[in-house]
């Protein structure tokens, strides 16, 4: 689909920015104050406390700008593994959350991937409407490993929906649709279950080899 070839372009146009231009000059920047305080720290003393302190504030952010470019990109599942993957989306998505979330993944899960990377998308896709439109108190990420599958699953206690009406009104916006389509499009099962008063739980299973081969995760 045309749209989400655009927007997957457009994450790693924006990671791209976030890591190699914008990080590199707030990187620059610190440096240049080192210096300024190096050259003033006989004549001004003052000046070292304050270009300290300049200097840890950079440092922060450049600290969240790489973060956040590490999650936009979806490589970071092939760098780390999924359930670090996980743990750093969770982390992310708890900044926001109307309630409390959390992550239980086993990590010696071991799959193909570009289905890791694929699963880690419909976590996010999942968490974001979660996050979003269903006001829960509470909500979990499990990651695990079912005979031979891995099996993840996102839940919530919030307000819940009807599925199938809102998927055929289109009222769900892109989450519904795109969990479905790199779903469908990757050997992956997805189920969706909820109801209005009863919650959501997002649950997506694909087979996993007992002995990967180099590449898996």
């Amino acid at each position: 689909m045309a749209l989400i070839n655009e927007r997957e372009r457009e994450q790693a146009r924006v990671a791209r920015i976030l890591h190699d231009r914008a990080s590199q000059v707030l990187s620059a920047v610190g440096l240049q104050l080192d210096v300024l305080r190096m050259d003033f720290r006989e004549q001004a003393p003052g000046i070292v406390q304050r270009t300290t302190e300049i200097q840890t504030m950079l440092e922060g952010v450049i600290e969240e700008l790489r973060g956040l470019s590490y999650e936009l990109n979806p490589s970071v599942v092939e760098r780390a593994g999924l359930s670090f993957a996980l743990e750093r989306l969770v982390g992310r998505f708890r900044e926001s959350a109307p309630g409390s979330i959390r992550l239980a993944a086993e990590r010696d899960v071991r799959i193909d991937a570009h289905q890791g990377t694929v699963l880690y998308k419909i976590a996010e896709f999942a968490l974001d409407n979660a996050v979003q439109h269903a006001s829960f108190r509470t909500a979990e990420v499990l990651f695990r490993l079912a005979r031979d599958r891995a099996v993840l699953e996102v839940r919530d206690n919030g307000v819940g929906f009807p599925v199938h009406e809102t998927e055929r009104r289109f009222q769900g916006g892109l989450g519904l649709l795109l969990m479905r389509y790199y779903a469908s499009q990757n050997g992956i099962r997805l189920t969706i279950h909820s109801a209005r008063g009863k919650g959501t739980i997002v649950k997506a299973t694909c087979p996993v080899q007992q002995s990967p081969p180099a590449g898996s995760i």
